[in-house]
């Protein structure tokens, strides 16, 4: 009875082991006999393979095999290791009934009975379709992305371990950064920093933002494999595991070097455009007081010199005070013409200067303008070439100097003042050929680096407000510029200031012919007399300029506007020459002489003008006076241009 009861447990089990093996629908569970013979099938062998018992028990289970694994014994193969070892077990592709594949994984374990002889094989198969699919487009994915990162260029992109080691390298790393991957890889990226950001502890302070702050941003210098330095731009990104713990950093670097030089270069192109407009803007300002300045020194100095002319010729006292009144209006022209050079209103006009005879000339001017607390010493070398500048422009570039290094030593000190030729190869500011070069010296507080950076700018003083303009330095500048030559200046800080104008050599060293403006009396050559037509809106110019023409012995018509002196011409017969002002309201003078020309095209027209050089295009064909002028030179004009026409007029009519 008892062995009736085991025997019923014994059939229960079994019964319940087969309902299990039937219930399951996800994996195929079947018997193959020793011979490899499916001898049962389950219901999930018949879902994903597709046969029916009675289709497949009976027959061999290479049927579920490949063509590729059968031709190479895989099934064979995978029975003998399952017997040999215990269990086999694989993926790979299996076939179903339909001829369709699918990915399987598959474990087959060997039955024996209780002698241990083999009597079959358990065979377990799952089907792993989507799963292959998944893995496949994500291992897919995965070399795209390597493909991706690897073909760019641009950008180096690599990974860092949390302690800042690289683990990747892609090409755009090799070419910006010039390691290859053999070289840097395990390495610390410290060493793309410059020293001195790894001695201030920059890269560790990027991963310590980047770990916190989740990214870190910045650009600057970093260092290639040959020492070369570029600009970069820098991304690090952390990475961080589904629990937050940090794996790593990616890290993204641009070279930007082309981009900076580019930013660079439009930064200094702005920045000499706002120079450019604030030289326009001096330029206007002092253009307009240098003319106003110009007719209030015409009336002057034209009044003065008349009334020379008429005093007694023994009161020696009145004729001492008229020439330094006229020695003082002179000095206020010259300063005009400075003004009209700084704003690009008057032409320079270069003559071969011998410097050490310029500066002696003006030694005992520098001394009274510098005070007796500043000692003046020259040198300069037994032979110096001329060099080819604007007499009064440079006298006043020097003067500028010395009151800069004056106002650089507030307790007093030494002026250097001295001139060397130097020869130019390869300077970029200057043409190859050679230059006389006068340095300033002194023994001042000297600049630092900023300081000396924009020196130069117009308007930059370090003197305080109310002390300095800030355009004594940049005048300079434009003066050295405008002749051909630049101006350095070389400083250190408790060690003086040097600056330095470098002029070019003079072709022809002819004798410096130019003297200074005289007071004396002269008789001047008036020829015959003329009916002139002065025109000039400023009543002062108009008065002084019909005394003068009178004092000559000329017939006056003054005209305060050019509509009025046309108005004269249409009704005054005999009319000569017409001397016009250029800067009126309404027509300028030039403007007045096309319009005459128009009508009486062989009257002669001379232009006043506090300009020397008139706008492109105006009135070049008639000849110039300048502002303020002396009765002499009002003179000589009026004769060489009534010379010119007279020659004129028997040329045509030769003809």
């Amino acid at each position: 009875m008892q062995q009736i009861d085991r025997f019923d447990a014994s059939q229960s089990d079994e019964g319940r082991y087969r309902m299990l093996v039937e219930a399951v629908t996800d994996y195929a569970i079947y018997m193959l006999d020793s011979d490899g013979i499916v001898s049962s099938w389950n219901p999930g062998a018949r879902r994903f393979k597709g046969y029916e018992p009675s289709e497949i028990i009976g027959k061999h289970f290479s049927n579920f095999y490949t063509e590729e694994d059968k031709a190479a014994g895989v099934p064979a193969r995978a029975l003998e290791t399952a017997a040999r070892e215990g269990k086999f077990e694989s993926e790979g592709w299996r076939v179903r009934k339909d001829g369709s594949r699918f990915w399987a994984y598959v474990i087959i374990d060997p039955i024996r009975d209780q002698s241990g002889k083999l009597v079959g094989y358990a065979k377990v198969t799952r089907d792993l379709t989507e799963r292959k699919k998944a893995e496949d487009d994500l291992r897919k994915s995965q070399e795209q992305f390597q493909l991706l990162v690897q073909g760019v260029t641009d950008y180096a992109i690599y990974l860092l371990n949390p302690d800042g080691t690289v683990a990747s390298w892609n090409a755009g790393a090799q070419r910006i950064k010039g390691y290859a991957p053999e070289d840097i890889i395990g390495r610390h990226f410290s060493q793309f920093y410059t020293p001195e950001d790894r001695k201030t502890g920059l890269p560790s302070t990027a991963l310590e933002i980047a770990a916190r702050e989740g990214r870190y941003e910045k650009e600057g210098l970093r260092v290639r494999q040959d020492g070369s330095e570029f600009w970069a731009n820098v991304v690090i990104d952390a990475i961080r595991d589904d629990k937050g713990g940090l794996l790593g950093f990616a890290k993204i670097t641009r070279d930007i070097t082309e981009r900076k030089k580019t930013e660079q270069l439009l930064e200094k192109t702005r920045a000499a455009l706002a120079q450019a407009q604030k030289m326009e803007a001096i330029g206007h300002l002092t253009g307009g007081v240098a003319h106003d300045f110009n007719n209030l020194l015409m009336a002057i100095q034209g009044s003065l010199e008349l009334m020379k002319r008429r005093i007694p010729q023994d009161d020696e006292q009145l004729a001492a005070y008229l020439d330094n009144a006229l020695q003082g209006a002179q000095r206020g022209a010259a300063l005009t013409q400075r003004m009209l050079a700084f704003a690009r209103r008057q032409e320079l006009k270069p003559e071969p200067l011998e410097l050490p005879k310029l500066i002696f000339g003006m030694t005992d001017l520098l001394q009274t303008s510098l005070g007796p607390s500043v000692q003046i010493d020259t040198h300069f070398p037994m032979r110096l070439p001329k060099a080819l500048a604007d007499r009064n422009q440079l006298e006043l570039a020097i003067l500028n100097l010395a009151m800069n290094a004056r106002d650089a030593m507030p307790k007093g000190g030494t002026i250097a003042i001295g001139a060397k030729e130097l020869t130019v190869t390869a300077d970029p500011a200057l043409k190859p050929g050679k230059y006389v070069c006068v340095s300033v010296t002194d023994t001042g507080t000297g600049m630092d680096e900023e300081t000396l950076q924009r020196a130069l700018e117009p308007f930059f003083t370090t003197k305080g407000v109310g002390k300095g303009t800030g355009l004594g330095l940049s005048m300079v500048h434009g003066m050295a510029e405008q002749s051909g030559g630049k101006l350095t200046l070389e400083s250190t800080p408790g060690h003086g200031t040097t600056a330095k104008i470098c002029i070019p050599v003079a072709a022809l060293e002819a004798e410096d012919t130019a003297k200074p403006p005289s007071t004396e009396r002269i008789g001047y050559r008036t020829g015959r007399k003329l009916r002139i037509v002065s025109v000039d809106d400023d009543p002062l110019v108009s008065f002084n300029t019909a005394a003068m023409l009178e004092d000559l012995g000329h017939t006056v018509f003054s005209a305060a506007s050019a509509a009025r002196a046309l108005e004269i011409l249409r009704h005054e017969e005999s009319i000569d020459l017409l001397i016009t002002d250029q800067a009126m309201p309404g027509m300028t003078g030039s403007e007045l002489a096309a319009a005459i020309r128009a009508e009486k095209p062989e009257l002669p027209v001379i232009i006043a003008t506090g300009f020397a050089e008139l706008p492109k295009g105006e009135g070049a064909e008639f000849p110039k006076l300048a502002k303020p002028f002396f009765q002499q030179d009002l003179a000589e004009v009026i004769s060489a241009t009534m010379e010119s026409t007279a020659k004129r007029a028997a040329r045509q009519q030769r003809r």
